[in-house]
């Protein structure tokens, strides 16, 4: 079971606490989330700010979940046309 994400505010308190010279093993020892989850939030910290260029930045991120879902129902909207083509065409082409 998973527990629930951890307050924006906290994660930025762990990142400024990094960036002040506390190690994530540190951090992990004396709060709750993992080392790993510490660093995680420190990377994304600096794409969201620029510091580096090697991945996402969290609203890219948005975009791109939001861009998927999008044409996931693009897709699920263009066959049920196409289905409804077909119908439509093997009705009309019936003789009365």
């Amino acid at each position: 079971m998973s527990r629930p994400p951890y307050p924006p505010e906290f994660r930025r308190q762990m990142v400024e606490l990094v960036r002040a010279g506390r190690t994530p093993e540190e951090l992990a020892k004396e709060f709750e989330p993992t080392a790993q989850s510490i660093r995680n939030w420190v990377v994304q910290a600096d794409l969201d700010e620029g510091r580096r260029d090697d991945g996402l930045t969290s609203a890219e991120k948005q975009e791109l979940v939001r861009l998927r879902r999008e044409v996931r129902q693009l897709r699920e909207e263009r066959e049920i046309l196409r289905k409804a083509a077909v119908f439509f065409a093997r009705e009309t082409d019936r003789p009365r």
